[in-house]
């Protein structure tokens, strides 16, 4: 399970209206039937028009200032591995959606009226998506990325030889390029990984858009907020602030597991990742005495991540292998982080 928060934002300031986000994730019903669109849906109501969403969203940032934020975006995000345990991949995201929100305002540290808020308090809106695309930022294309440059520069040769700016052997050229199409590490169906390339397998993830006032549109719900749980006196009253956000992301994985039966191998639970950033040594540790099935599958979930592939290894060649993994550490931390909200 991957989750991240964000807050939308174009340039120095922050979005003045929600539409562009939601026209972004309109995308993937452009050119299909209506019967087979994937609509906007809340709490309580399916297929919610775009439009609507708009209204809602935008019409509902009462008192906020240009530099803050109007909306929040979470992005769910199952593994192979979860999606596997779905029935119906839409119906279930969306069963798992009403559940996970629940669990998101749980996580507030806050009060309306002298009462723990609800989910009744605030105004969201979600959307499945089936596809995604390879983007520069994904291992593949990085370090597809030699193999990328060497084809280009090759074919801007063979462009300038055949308009006479330079000489050269075309055909011994194009050879080149197809063998160096055929070395680069990442394929997929025979081709090399390129950028806007449509990733295969079931991609089903999760868009949320949450507005940052209340459905009252007079208190302001952050996530982003730098506090966990604590109180501040305002204008002579105590007050009560803050977002959870290991709360939030550590009890979405447990309510995936419980709604669809999952058992979950240590490797990819936040726990655990946030452990290998803290103590390596413990996280090395605690995975060398999982069972041996159990083991291999952790390894295997590590090495489709992007990490590079860590063999079995011995306990007595544990230092070695810690090495390793502390190399890793780096390309851990990045991912904990931006599963958190940077403001």
């Amino acid at each position: 399970m991957y989750i991240t928060i964000t807050a939308q934002k174009m340039g120095g300031n922050y979005s003045q209206s929600s539409a562009d986000f939601v026209g972004y994730l309109e995308k993937e019903n452009e050119g299909l039937e209506q019967r087979d669109m994937e609509h906007f849906f809340n709490q309580y109501g399916d297929e919610i028009s775009a439009e609507e969403v708009v209204k809602e969203i935008d019409g509902n940032t009462a008192k906020l200032k240009k530099k803050e934020p109007k909306f929040y975006s979470i992005t769910v995000s199952p593994s192979k591995y979860e999606l596997r345990k779905l029935q119906n991949n839409s119906q279930d995201l969306k069963t798992y959606t009403r559940e996970l929100m629940k669990d998101y305002v749980a996580s507030f540290n806050r009060e309306i009226n002298g009462r723990p808020i609800t989910i009744d308090d605030i105004k969201y809106y979600a959307k499945i998506e089936h596809q995604r695309t390879f983007k520069g930022t994904d291992f593949q294309i990085k370090e597809n990325q030699p193999y990328a440059s060497k084809i280009l520069q090759l074919k801007t040769d063979i462009r300038n030889i055949q308009d006479g700016r330079a000489e050269g052997n075309i055909n011994k050229m194009k050879k080149e390029i197809a063998k160096l199409e055929r070395q680069a590490p990442h394929q997929q169906n025979g081709k090399r990984i390129v950028q806007g390339m449509p990733k295969g397998g079931n991609q089903s993830h999760i868009h949320i858009i949450v507005s940052r006032k209340d459905a009252s549109n007079s208190v302001s719900l952050s996530p982003g907020s730098k506090h966990k749980a604590s109180e501040v006196e305002m204008h002579g009253k105590k007050v009560k602030r803050g977002f959870d956000r290991d709360t939030f992301f550590a009890k979405a994985e447990k309510k995936f597991d419980k709604t669809f039966g999952y058992k979950r191998n240590y490797a990819e639970t936040y726990k655990a990742k946030k452990t290998f950033v803290k103590n390596p040594n413990l996280y090395f540790s605690a995975l060398m005495k999982l069972p041996a099935n159990e083991k291999a599958l952790a390894f295997k979930m590590i090495s489709k991540s992007g990490l590079p592939i860590v063999p079995s290894i011995p306990v007595s060649q544990a230092q070695i292998a810690l090495r390793v993994f502390k190399r890793l550490r780096r390309g851990v931390e990045v991912a904990i982080k931006s599963s958190s909200i940077g403001i």
